[in-house]
């Protein structure tokens, strides 16, 4: 089900800004993943070498996607640490670590409701069942990364319960820079000028498929024109589906991830930053 998912071309190029924006209201892996990554320095690069990684596990060959595990996993090893000033509920000193059960399932969680709620929104509702095959394919994605099976929840409708509680339990919260990040991935992905108008498109739709708490949070303005204008998009991508060649409607975006580098690489090059962080 997870392939089957994923391998809409509108999903793949949408759940992975929603998954990281709203990744970024939990301070503690946020600031684990901003010390040890481009998070900061090139966060389009980040994200799109996420995606390319996550396309070779959901596609690849085994030993291709193996390998990648382990390199993975060899990274992650770096990644550990605490918090060095208080954020929101969280002391400081309070401990990350990419092999930390909990933290591991809060990253494979956005992804997973991510995928989710993109592929319901650009492509068409799923059934109870569909759902609990999605989680359930999901949960063994994050076991690929070392997550033990036990500490995710246990269905398909206790995790929405699980991230709804998220939203509404008060714990939010963003860093100075979390915020600045989330926005330029909401709103500035870099990419040649004669594609501006489909990004714009693009993220108008991941917008719109935030909770509004998350678009409160990070204040991205969303009007009754905005809530139109993103009924319409998704509507009219929802029709595409039953007249646009597979070929075209189906398959990885590579080719968008890597232009994506490119593009954001040149910028900085340039002396230019893709995006305006916070005072230090």
């Amino acid at each position: 089900m997870l392939r089957l998912v994923q391998s809409h071309r509108a999903v793949g190029q949408t759940y992975g800004q929603r998954a990281l924006i709203i990744g970024a209201t939990h301070p503690v892996p946020y600031v684990g993943t901003s010390q040890s990554t481009l998070a900061k320095e090139r966060p389009f690069e980040r994200l799109a070498h996420t995606a390319l990684a996550f396309e070779t596990i959901f596609f690849a060959p085994k030993a291709e996607a193996d390998r990648l595990l382990g390199a993975v996993h060899r990274m992650h090893r770096g990644v550990n640490g605490t918090l060095d000033q208080d954020e929101g509920s969280f002391a400081s000193g309070t401990p990350y670590d990419a092999f930390d059960p909990e933290l591991m399932l809060w990253t494979m969680a956005m992804l997973a409701d991510s995928s989710r709620v993109a592929f319901e929104t650009l492509v068409r509702p799923l059934n109870a069942g569909e759902r609990e095959d999605l989680w359930a394919d999901w949960v063994r994605f994050g076991v690929l990364f070392g997550m033990p099976e036990s500490v995710a929840p246990a269905s398909a409708e206790a995790f929405e319960q699980w991230m709804q509680d998220w939203y509404d339990g008060g714990r939010m919260h963003l860093t100075d820079e979390a915020r600045a990040v989330g926005r330029a991935i909401a709103t500035d992905m870099p990419v040649p000028w004669p594609m501006t108008p489909g990004i714009k498109l693009t993220n108008l739709t991941v917008i719109g498929m935030l909770p509004p708490a998350v678009r409160d949070l990070f204040g991205l303005r969303w009007t009754p024109a905005h809530e139109i204008a993103w009924r319409t998009v998704t509507a009219a991508v929802r029709r595409s589906q039953r007249v646009v060649p597979d070929r075209v409607r189906l398959g990885d975006n590579a080719d968008l991830h890597h232009l994506v580098i490119r593009t954001e690489r040149a910028v900085v090059e340039r002396g230019r930053p893709t995006m305006r962080l916070p005072a230090a």
